[in-house]
């Protein structure tokens, strides 16, 4: 094998390892939130159309990649803290919609501010040509884990 590659792979799973456990060690931009419970209301914002009644559950899950079980205790913990609203599906009455409540909608705009800035110390601090790079590099290497997921289920 490759002495090069192999190190190069070894610096590669290192510098995953740390970014995972940045992951986990991240705080909320929204206190008394978890960030999962965050990435669902960003989720609900990316998907919500003002002409439609809501989000089902299952395609909010398929579209974070998390089981819909999941995906139901987030919601379950968001609606009592008032930041979302369920409602039946008119036409599926087994179905439910979920859509951010007025406080969903601020508290996510509050969030996504929040990342921005966070991001954009980011290029302050590596440079506009490095992070663009970067930015294609991360791109490039999502692309790749999706491609052997799903190659490889």
């Amino acid at each position: 094998m490759d002495g090069n590659r192999d190190e190069t792979a070894q610096k590669l799973m290192k510098s995953l390892k740390q970014f995972n456990k940045l992951h986990f060690q991240q705080q909320s931009p929204i206190p008394g939130l978890k960030a999962s419970e965050v990435f669902v209301l960003f989720g609900l914002k990316e998907m919500d159309k003002p002409d439609m009644p809501g989000i089902k559950v299952s395609k909010i899950s398929s579209m974070m990649g998390v089981t819909s079980p999941s995906i139901t205790q987030l919601l379950n913990g968001l609606e009592s803290q008032g930041y979302v609203e369920r409602s039946m599906d008119q036409e599926d009455r087994r179905a439910v919609r979920v859509r951010l409540s007025e406080k969903g909608r601020e508290a996510t705009q509050k969030a996504y501010e929040a990342f921005f800035a966070f991001f954009s110390g980011l290029v302050d601090y590596l440079g506009q040509e490095k992070s663009e790079e970067l930015a294609e590099l991360l791109t490039k290497a999502s692309d790749y884990f999706k491609e052997v997921r799903r190659n490889n289920p």
